[in-house]
């Protein structure tokens, strides 16, 4: 049972990673944890690629010794599916209002 709670975390922590890394990398602001307001105002590109990398640092974390995936286990696919699309769906949403007020949409 653990193990497929630590396969879903792992997985949202992994779309997490997505696009604060990408957005960084892109060199540009974006959202982070670390901004004035947290999760709502903007970052710097150093800022997200850091984020971006340690949110990818806990997905392996989660994935790997944790929980141990092993992904011919349907348990952990189906829990990894679901954890990423979770956080994919709050994501969207999240940052697509984000963006819309502030103006970079």
């Amino acid at each position: 049972m653990w193990s497929l709670v630590g396969v879903f975390f792992a997985a949202a922590f992994a779309v997490n990673a997505i696009p604060h890394f990408v957005a960084g990398v892109q060199g540009r602001a974006f959202p982070s944890p670390f901004a004035s307001p947290p999760g709502v105002g903007m970052s710097a590109p150093p800022v997200n690629v850091l984020w971006g990398a340690a949110n990818a640092l806990a997905a392996w974390a989660l994935f790997c010794p944790v929980a141990g995936f092993d992904p011919a286990r349907t348990g952990h696919l189906i829990a990894g599916a679901a954890g990423g699309l979770v956080m994919a769906l709050f994501l969207s949403r999240h940052f697509g209002r984000v963006m819309k007020q502030a103006g970079r949409d």
